[in-house]
């Protein structure tokens, strides 16, 4: 695929979320990265490699949400933090793949999950063309 930045990356996805990518039932246009992060995870590991991790959010109200963002080269690398008010606490970061091979299986072995990455996959990539 060649090289490509990260903003590069990150402008295609924020462009590509939409209501159908998310996993959320209350996604706004004002608040785009709203439950886009599994799919967003597994189409940046796509672009950039390294691996998916899943912490806990804890919101300033005290609701907590599953959470997963890449970490590529040693880094933490979350496109899609923006959905997460001032205040929000999080878990330390680990896999999740339960009896799956990687987090990113354990992600996608959800359909509803597979469904809105592979709609993602194909807008991202239209993009990024």
């Amino acid at each position: 695929m060649g090289a490509i930045s990260r903003e590069a990356l990150h402008d295609a996805l924020k462009d590509a979320w939409s209501a159908d990518t998310s996993a959320s039932s209350d996604w706004t246009e004002q608040n785009r990265a709203k439950g886009q992060c599994a799919v967003t995870a597994c189409v940046v590991q796509d672009y950039l490699g390294g691996e998916i991790l899943n912490t806990v959010a804890t919101l300033p109200g005290g609701k907590t949400v599953s959470h997963y963002f890449n970490l590529i080269d040693g880094k933490n690398v979350d496109l899609t933090d923006e959905q997460f008010p001032s205040g929000t606490t999080f878990t330390e970061p680990k896999p999740k793949h339960g009896k799956y091979a990687s987090t990113r299986d354990y992600c996608l072995s959800n359909d509803h999950t597979n469904q809105r990455y592979e709609v993602l996959r194909v807008r991202v990539a239209e993009r990024m063309r």
